[in-house]
């Protein structure tokens, strides 16, 4: 008796089990949201770099750079957690930090205390450290496919180039703007292939991986 009450647990534990791991559903890739969400926030803020909008509008792009280039992109980052994606957790939380910190410096820069005088050294600085981290997450797409490479590749040359603008003026910035332009295109080719590649099953846009 107490054997068959033994067994009848196991059996009720294996069931269980097996429901949990049905009911456990899969998520769907997250890459694709938080490159769609890079890639139009790096386009509007690479426009105004490169001088094709007025600095008028730069309000406009801190709702933008917290919503959907912050905040979508951080959720993007936290679910690659979830798929075990080193490199996409990484790189999706850190870039979507980024957007966050860039439009909180620039809606509370006076609040902040940042006069023109300190304004380039600022933002130099800060450049330089996301240059640096892009370098490395630069090593690291070389682990994945040729379309992240370019996008990684556009991207560090847009840090360099701005980096080198804040502290030593000239055409850098609006050449950096250009290629952060680049960049953008270059991210959302990688997005669309990735939601028309898993709509349709098959690949209609590849990424050489």
């Amino acid at each position: 008796m107490a054997e068959s009450r033994s067994n009848l647990r196991e059996n009720k534990q294996d069931e269980a089990q097996g429901q949990g791991e049905r009911l456990d559903p899969g998520i769907a890739d997250p890459a694709p949201l938080g490159l769609a969400a890079f890639a139009l926030t790096t386009f509007v803020l690479s426009s105004l770099n490169a001088g094709l909008l007025p600095e008028s509008i730069l309000q406009v792009f801190v709702p933008l750079a917290f919503f959907y280039g912050g905040f979508a992109q951080l959720l993007a980052g936290m679910w690659e957690f979830r798929n075990k994606n080193t490199f996409g957790a990484t790189a999706f939380s850190s870039y979507g930090a980024f957007w966050i910190g860039l439009a909180f410096f620039v809606f509370f820069e006076q609040r902040l205390g940042i006069t023109e005088q300190t304004l380039g050294t600022a933002l130099g600085i800060t450049l330089l450290a996301w240059t640096i981290f892009t370098l490395i997450m630069w090593v690291g797409s070389f682990g994945t496919n040729p379309a992240l490479i370019v996008v990684f590749t556009l991207l560090l040359a847009t840090f360099a180039l701005l980096t080198i603008g804040e502290f030593f003026g000239g055409p850098f910035a609006t050449l950096g703007g250009y290629v952060g332009l680049v960049t953008a295109f270059a991210a959302w080719y990688t997005c669309a292939a990735g939601v028309i590649n898993s709509t349709f099953g098959r690949t209609i846009l590849p990424t050489g991986g």
